[in-house]
Order: structure tokens, then C-alpha cells, then sequence
């Protein structure tokens, strides 16, 4: 059997969950991910979880937030009118909206109020300052 390494070729199915069970993103029920470790398709942090697994284990990792998605920065909560906001953009409360960045980029954040005047957006991962739960299933390794 191969094991993962920090460069594999990694094919598995996958889980990112708080530990209270709020899935932020699972491949279980769908195609799974086949991913190059040490490219940054997935955070190191996860990236490191992997290696040493071998084909067909199956683990469970519980990581704290600074492990994870970071503490929760309450510097990245604004609130926005509602003139800045993207053309197009339709604000929903706990939706999410997407902001073109400097570089051509595009970045999200969570409206987490919603009132005449505009909107209080949250740049936080929606993971941030949760302890997560990462679940792997190896299907193959390269």
C-alpha cells in the first residue's frame, strides 16, 4: 500500500465540520477530491493530517481554531452602505456576497445584518474560531 507523502498525488474523500456539526464541505456523497499536496489545494494545516495515512484508512482529526481557519477577527466584521456594494448584488441575511479584490481576485464575506441604509458583512471564514472536525477516507496515493 502507498503512503502519503507531503508531495502525493491523493485521491480521497472528504469532510470539514465544526465540532458542533455544521458542514462547511464534504465530497462523501459526491466525486471525490483528487488533490497535489504541497500545491496549496488544501491548507497545510489539513495538508499535514494526511501525511502518513495509507490507502483505504479512514481518519478523524479534530484541530483547534489556530490550526484551522483561525481565530475569529472581529477587525474583519464592517459594515458596508449599500451603494459600495457590488452591482448585481442582492443582499440576503446569513447569505453571502462577493467582492472583487485588487488583484483581480474575488473574496466573500457573510451578511450578518441587513437594514435600509446597508449591511454588516463578516470577512471571517464561516469556520473561524471553531475547533473543526476533518474526516478522510484515502483512496488512493501517487
Amino acid at each position: 500500500m502507498n503512503t502519503v507523502k507531503s508531495d502525493s498525488l491523493v485521491t480521497l474523500h472528504y469532510r470539514i465540520s465544526s465540532t458542533e456539526g455544521m458542514v462547511f464541505v464534504s465530497t462523501f456523497d459526491a466525486t471525490p477530491a483528487t488533490l497535489q499536496l504541497g500545491s496549496d489545494e488544501l491548507a497545510a494545516t489539513l495538508e499535514h493530517c494526511l501525511e502518513g495515512l495509507v490507502e483505504g484508512e479512514n481518519q478523524v482529526f479534530t484541530l483547534e481554531p489556530r490550526q484551522g481557519f483561525g481565530e475569529h477577527n472581529p477587525g474583519l466584521i464592517q459594515r458596508l452602505p449599500r451603494d459600495v456594494l457590488p452591482p448585481g448584488a442582492d443582499p440576503e441575511l446569513h447569505g453571502m456576497i462577493e467582492f472583487p479584490a485588487p488583484d483581480g481576485s474575488r473574496y466573500a464575506g457573510l451578511v450578518r445584518e441587513l437594514d435600509a441604509a446597508g449591511v454588516l458583512i463578516d470577512f471571517n471564514h464561516p469556520l473561524a474560531g471553531k475547533r473543526i472536525r476533518f474526516e478522510v477516507k484515502v483512496i488512493g496515493v501517487l
